[in-house]
């Protein structure tokens, strides 16, 4: 995926920027209880200077060179997953992975297009109009065949969304059975952050066109999302392989085999795919938006063909458990994760082609290492267990952490999520911000640490981002376990160097390039201050008499927690 800001393409296809208005909103969460007491065990003070040392130690090793990027299933990740391990051991943890190792195998299928065979056409009566593979269409992999194809009408469904508790409902009246859906990414923008970015997710979407019989799919950007990510920058990357989850049987999880091709094309080419309706994409963009918009049957068929290569792969987490003290809340954790992985070797810039990740992720792996020192060393130890979780394959769509979730090598329930992905410490802040706090009961925990450290909590300076399901915090979301994703601040503490600024120049420069390296003017005094605040937030939630909890109402504890104890119920 996906870390804090990060622009990608899988962004852009979760949400839009805000275009409209409308009159429902998400429901806001009920004002939270007063802060833990002071009473509660408190993390050992360090030296910053100590802990900063630390962290770009683990920075510098898990960013050099030798480490090859840390592209999940290769060589390099190993190497990393076994300096983790290493860390972890000699910290006191105890492993957590599978069969007393630190290690949790993920199971993993890998596919990469091929340009060859690759079509999307569109057929009129008495002529057909073919797109260019890259520069106008992409087809996605197909991890079912290597070969797929498909001829059949086309419907358009706006914005391919399901929302009934905002009365919106773009499949009202569509007839998709044996038909290719013509959809935009994204979900409208009144229905709010949050429920628009998972109401907007792809595999949702998709989930539903299978639910309607649709046999393939055409997702279409528009120039709104493409000012936001350039359609040059997927082109490009367009070999690059992708990855899901591999089941028992073999198959893909998550990967639709009803869908017989996927594909996105782009905003130049968009208006292709309207002609004969007298619309275009542009002005059905911004109607679509609506919940009063309903699509239409265009007056063409689509031909779409992909072929895929897979092979299937292996990758791993790293997992070390503090046990707890307390007799009956030991069996219960809570996770610290930060993501190992980045995305490898690709093509050279200015000679370098390791693409090394120090910001993206060695950074939060280093501070998460300097959590579990702290909390190791806490007097005394606190009353929950504490795994700390470094997963695979968030680039690919957080699958190491929807592994995790889904098959725990953990022997009781994990009952909350801290996660560190990306945080952008670039110039020295006196705040913090933690994404997703406002959704549940850690708020209290949240708010006296901050106190404690001396830190103040700033509001997410992005909300229209949604980042509260870009990161691996999200598989444990959609779980129903209460979550948060800590990053830097936006306050300059020298009144020069501006954060803000800082992390934006990152994003255009360096993100997902091989600059995003060691020799980054990182605030390392920042890195370790973040680090105490983990710890603290940690020691506190441990320390409760009762778990964590969704605010009452809550958008993402009715949409996740209700389900999750659901099922748990029917089980």
């Amino acid at each position: 995926m996906s870390s804090c800001y990060r622009l990608t393409a899988a962004v852009i296809s979760l949400a839009l920027l805000a275009l409209t208005a409308c009159e429902q909103r998400e429901p806001q969460p009920s004002k939270t209880q007063a802060s833990p007491s002071a009473s509660s065990a408190r993390t050992p003070s360090s030296n910053p200077g100590d802990g900063a040392a630390r962290i770009e130690a683990d920075l510098r090793k898990l960013a050099d060179d030798a480490m090859q990027g840390r592209e999940a299933g290769t060589a390099g990740y190993d190497k990393a997953a076994e300096y983790v391990a290493q860390r972890m051991r000699a910290l006191g943890l105890q492993p957590a992975g599978a069969n007393g190792s630190y290690f949790q195998q993920v199971p993993l299928l890998k596919a990469k297009r091929q340009q060859a065979g690759a079509r999307l056409a569109v057929l009129h009566p008495g002529r057909n109009v073919e797109l260019r593979f890259k520069d106008q269409f992409l087809p996605a992999p197909n991890y079912h065949t290597p070969l797929s194809e498909v001829t059949a009408p086309a419907v358009f469904i706006g914005y391919g969304v399901f929302a009934p508790q905002f009365d919106h409902d773009d499949f009202s009246g569509q007839d998709l059975k044996g038909k290719i859906a013509v959809l935009f990414t994204g979900a409208p923008a009144c229905l709010g952050h949050g429920p628009r970015a998972v109401h907007g997710d792809t595999a949702e979407k998709l989930r539903l066109l299978v639910a309607h019989g649709a046999v393939g799919a055409v997702f279409v950007y528009t120039a709104q999302d493409e000012a936001r990510y350039a359609w040059s920058r997927i082109a490009n990357a367009w070999d690059k392989p992708s990855m899901r989850l591999r089941g028992a049987d073999g198959k893909a999880i998550d990967s639709f085999a009803q869908l017989k091709v996927v594909a996105s094309v782009s905003a130049a080419a968009a208006d292709t795919l309207f002609q004969g309706s007298g619309r275009f994409a542009a002005e059905l963009a911004k109607q679509a938006q609506s919940s009063d918009f309903k699509g239409f049957a265009l007056p063409v068929q689509l031909a779409l063909a992909a072929r895929t290569q897979v092979e299937p792969i292996y990758s791993r987490n790293v997992l070390g458990r503090l046990p707890g003290r307390d007799a009956s809340l030991a069996a219960e954790h809570l996770v610290y994760s930060a993501h190992l992985d980045h995305v490898g070797v690709g093509a050279p810039v200015k000679g370098d082609s390791i693409y090394n990740g120090a910001m993206d992720n060695a950074l939060g792996v280093a501070i998460l290492l300097e959590v579990a020192r702290e909390l190791s060393a806490a007097k005394p130890a606190p009353k929950r267990s504490l795994v700390f979780a470094a997963v695979t394959a968030e680039e690919q769509g957080l699958l190491g952490a929807r592994w995790l979730v889904a098959q725990p090598t953990l022997s009781g329930p994990i009952v909350a999520n801290i996660n560190l992905d990306m945080p952008v410490l670039l110039a020295p802040s006196t705040d913090v911000i933690a994404i997703g706090v406002d959704h549940s009961s850690l708020k209290r925990a949240v708010d006296s640490a901050a106190k404690t450290i001396g830190v103040d909590l700033s509001p997410d300076p992005f909300p229209e981002e949604a980042v509260f399901v870009r990161s691996d915090q999200y598989p444990f979301i959609r779980a129903g376990i209460p979550a948060l994703y800590l990053v830097g601040g936006t306050v300059s503490a020298d009144g020069e160097r501006d954060p803000k600024r800082a992390l934006t120049q990152f994003l255009r420069e360096h993100y997902h390039k091989p600059s995003d390296q060691a020799d980054l003017p990182i605030v390392y005094g920042d890195a370790a201050r973040l680090a105490r605040l983990s710890a603290r937030i940690g020691a506190l939630v441990s320390n409760e008499a009762q778990r964590p909890e969704w605010n009452p109402g809550d958008f993402f504890g009715e949409r996740f927690a209700k389900t999750a104890s659901a099922e748990k119920t029917a089980q």
